[in-house]
């Protein structure tokens, strides 16, 4: 499903990792791990189409990624370490705004109905700036259950800020999208505690450029 072939990476004027070879399978869910500084977030972007590869390409479903077209990309999500919600928004509404990006808008009714999944439909009407930071992360991965379409999940921290409750939906969202045949790639700074499937681990210090 999803596939870096030579890929090579940059920060400013600092090579990060050079020749990485990444395939991912449908029904999977991987754990980028990697100590601090080795290139995790680079990678996600660079898979994601947020940045250029200074060398290599990354193929979704057997095409390059940039030439796929509007489709191609609608076969992924990803949600960065920050939760880009717009402060002056409601939850609502911030969540709806960031569908809207995607090209795939949700109806009110599924909009509660991510948001009860992910347990923060009590802060449907209120600003994101009056959210906790675990609310907010928790409304920001909203957009996961909003998107049983994207077979390809790309998640930087999925697991921060969150409380033993958010870790359990979470978890629930990836089995759930694993089974659908979809695939996880993902980061975090502890070993996920994901059961099912067991996540397989990629381990970027493997590749890293000292």
């Amino acid at each position: 499903m999803l596939q870096a072939v030579g890929l090579a990476g940059m920060r400013g004027d600092r090579a990060l990792f050079e020749r990485l070879e990444m395939a991912l399978a449908p029904g999977t869910v991987t754990w980028l791990r990697g100590r601090n500084g080795r290139g995790k977030t680079s990678l996600l972007r660079l898979l994601a189409g947020l940045a250029t590869p200074a060398a290599g390409e990354v193929r979704v479903a057997g095409l390059t990624l940039g030439q796929s077209g509007p489709e191609g990309r609608r076969r992924f999500i990803y949600v960065g370490h920050q939760n880009a919600l717009k402060d002056d928004l409601t939850a609502g509404e911030a969540l709806q705004f960031l569908t809207r990006l995607r090209g795939a808008p949700a109806d009110d009714a599924a909009i509660a109905g991510a948001l009860q999944r992910l347990g923060v439909l009590g802060c449907r009407h209120a600003p994101a700036r009056t959210l906790s930071q675990g609310q907010r992360r928790r409304v920001a991965l909203a957009r996961l259950a909003l998107s049983q379409s994207a077979d390809l999940w790309l998640l930087d921290e999925p697991f921060d800020a969150l409380d033993n409750d958010g870790i359990t939906a979470l978890n629930g969202l990836l089995s759930e999208h694993a089974a659908r045949g979809g695939c996880v790639l993902l980061t975090s700074h502890q070993a996920p505690s994901l059961t099912e499937p067991v996540p397989q681990v990629f381990d970027l210090d493997r590749h890293a450029l000292s």
